[in-house]
């Protein structure tokens, strides 16, 4: 099984056990499961955007669907990854803002699902000149509307 192969599947099995915690007979997340499974979604998005960069870059529009429709999905759980009180500066980048603006928030992972969508849509159509001006914004207007307001930036070296 390749690396790339392996990394989705972990990824998929990390979400499935997020979801789990989080439907649990009502039983709520405790901070340190939300954001662990919030940096394993992370990760897995990270993933899916490079796949998408890279067989953009390659003319292999159609083949990034999957990684588009990984985009879709993932976005859909961003919200109940952030439970009130799942903040710790020392295990995660997320800003207290979240809880403090938590319909702007909200409105943000929607907007990754949104644009998402796009993506997969439009890679759907095999269109490389449509699709790349789709994947040239992608990160500032749907990565960026969240990472911007609600993301410590990371540490420069």
């Amino acid at each position: 099984m390749s690396t790339r192969v392996m990394r989705v599947v972990v990824g998929g099995l990390a979400l499935v056990v997020a979801a789990g915690c989080a439907s649990m007979g009502g039983k709520k997340m405790t901070a340190e499961e939300a954001i662990d499974a919030r940096k394993a979604l992370m990760k897995e998005q990270g993933a899916a955007w490079k796949n998408v960069q890279d067989k953009t870059k390659a003319g292999q529009i159609t083949a990034l669907v999957p990684d588009a429709e990984k985009l879709v999905s993932t976005s859909k759980e961003i919200p109940k990854l952030f439970p009130e009180g799942s903040l710790d500066p020392q295990k995660s980048n997320a800003k207290p803002e979240i809880w403090q603006k938590r319909a702007e928030f909200d409105a943000a992972a929607k907007n990754l699902e949104t644009w998402s969508v796009k993506l997969r849509d439009t890679a759907k159509t095999g269109n490389a000149e449509q699709t790349q001006a789709v994947v040239k914004d992608f990160g500032r207007q749907a990565c960026g509307t969240c990472h911007q307001p609600f993301r410590v930036p990371p540490k420069q070296p």
